[in-house]
């Protein structure tokens, strides 16, 4: 018995150390070798990481005759025109584009190629070329001009092509050395800049929409309504059960285009109420993005919680995952803050570069400064990561929380339902939806007025009235 069991010791130590030399021979595989590229694991993520912003060089008119005059006051000489030694001609016609200095003060600079340079102001240029642009974009490893290369729907890609970068060249060392050219490409190596063609941040956040109408009850009362949206929104009915359980249980007949209309109605003046209340919020947030279908196409969802509160600052559907969307919510969320926390605040998101991207325009066009805390992955494999997943596990529980109501409708028909839909459902996780997070189960945000109600249609009611009374408000302050 006993030689039995050192033969089966000796046996699992043999395979002990198999098993430790195929384990070093899989981690000096090729396969592993493209985790030495920064912190992401393969080429096809190389694209969600952001650089940081490019040195913008304005373009500044000049006169010619005033520099020519600051010259013979400095060195006390006259600036004479080129004398030509070569046999290249410049034609009458060209001037310098920054100090509009005539072609006597202008000379080749690179021989045939077509490149000048002016004596007055030493400004190089091409006049095949834009050479007056407003704004030069410079690499800030290299101070190459960037180019662009790509055209997208919100932004144009700018990317320096320098070969002698020093930002490319460590990325390049980092890169295993028997990469093909073809295996190579794939890895992002150069800078790149996103220059946004919209404006997100004049975009009006509170605009009613051209179908928004108001109640006018020809056959059914407010009540009603009120029963319409806690079946369709509190118990998750789709419009036709709703329609049927009124017809079942109070005896009213009601067809599910009402319901519909109810709702979208409903939708359109509570909103405001909702995104301008007093929240208070606190110096951590959590954003995430989730897919819907609209009509079988992925439409995204983006969402932004206080993990204080668990209360949802920020909702916006996107018929795509660009950068606008999520600057869009951001605003919505930033705009609960009496006075922004800048640096204090901990935004917690995912590894996603549509939120360092946002943020760098929040930078650039509102002045508000803030750090992206990214929680990569499922694992705590870092510290950040350990510290902040369970935020980041609050956004994700507010995701399948949304998901449970929405499933049951199998998809939206077109971006308006599901707009109003994500309406109603923020207005009723805010304001109406018992939480566990309070020991009996209250709303996380009580009002006074709809602790009078003593039913949910009744809050419902409220809720549209003080929805009413917020929109008449920015009436008044838009007209003084």
């Amino acid at each position: 018995m006993a030689s039995i069991i050192l033969f089966l010791f000796d046996y699992i130590q043999d395979l002990h150390e198999q098993i430790y030399k195929l384990l070093l021979i899989i981690i000096r595989s090729n396969s592993f070798r493209q985790w030495k590229h920064e912190e992401f694991h393969s080429p096809k993520y190389q694209k969600f990481k952001t650089d940081t912003l490019p040195i913008i060089r304005k373009f500044y008119e000049q006169d010619y005759l005033f520099l020519i005059e600051y010259y013979k006051y400095k060195y006390n000489k006259l600036l004479k025109p080129v004398k030509r030694k070569s046999e290249i001609e410049i034609p009458e016609g060209t001037y310098c584009p920054r100090c509009k200095a005539p072609h006597i003060y202008l000379y080749p600079n690179n021989g045939l190629k077509g490149q000048f340079s002016c004596k007055v102001c030493n400004k190089k240029f091409n006049p095949n070329n834009r050479a007056d642009n407003p704004l030069t974009l410079l690499c800030p490893h290299c101070q190459h001009t960037l180019e662009k290369v790509k055209s997208r729907k919100f932004f144009f890609v700018h990317k320096c092509r320098n070969e002698k970068c020093p930002y490319y060249l460590t990325n390049d060392r980092k890169l295993p050395k028997d990469l093909s050219h073809k295996e190579k490409s794939k890895y992002k190596l150069h800078y790149i800049y996103r220059e946004f063609t919209v404006d997100f941040f004049k975009m009006d956040l509170s605009a009613l929409p051209d179908w928004a109408t108001s109640f006018k009850f020809k056959k059914k009362n407010a009540h009603i309504m009120g029963l319409c949206l806690t079946y369709h929104v509190n118990l998750k009915l789709s419009l036709r059960k709703t329609a049927q359980a009124l017809k079942d249980v109070h005896n009213v007949d009601i067809s599910h285009t009402m319901v519909a209309n109810y709702a979208r109605t409903a939708a359109v003046i509570i909103k405001p109420f909702v995104d301008n209340y007093d929240y208070n919020p606190s110096n951590d947030l959590a954003a995430d993005e989730t897919y819907i279908k609209v009509r079988g196409v992925n439409t995204y969802i983006w969402f932004i919680m206080d993990t204080i509160s668990r209360s949802v600052l920020g909702y916006q559907v996107s018929d795509n995952r660009s950068v606008g969307p999520c600057i869009l919510t951001m605003r919505m969320a930033f705009n609960k803050f009496k006075k922004f926390p800048g640096k204090d605040l901990n935004f917690i998101a995912d590894g996603y570069s549509a939120y360092p991207l946002a943020a760098q325009q929040f930078a650039i066009e509102d002045d508000k400064l803030f750090d992206i805390i990214p929680v990569i992955g499922l694992t705590n494999d870092d510290d950040v990561s350990r510290e902040f997943r369970p935020f980041k596990q609050m956004i994700e529980r507010l995701n399948r929380t949304f998901k449970t109501s929405y499933k049951l409708t199998c998809g939206y028909d077109n971006l308006d339902g599901a707009n109003y839909s994500v309406g109603l459902w923020v207005a009723y996780y805010n304001f109406l939806r018992p939480h566990q997070v309070h020991n009996n189960k209250r709303p996380l945000n009580e009002i006074e007025e709809l602790s009078m109600a003593n039913n949910m249609p009744a809050k419902w009611q409220l809720l549209i009235f003080l929805g009413q009374q917020t929109i008449l408000n920015q009436q008044l302050k838009n007209t003084t």
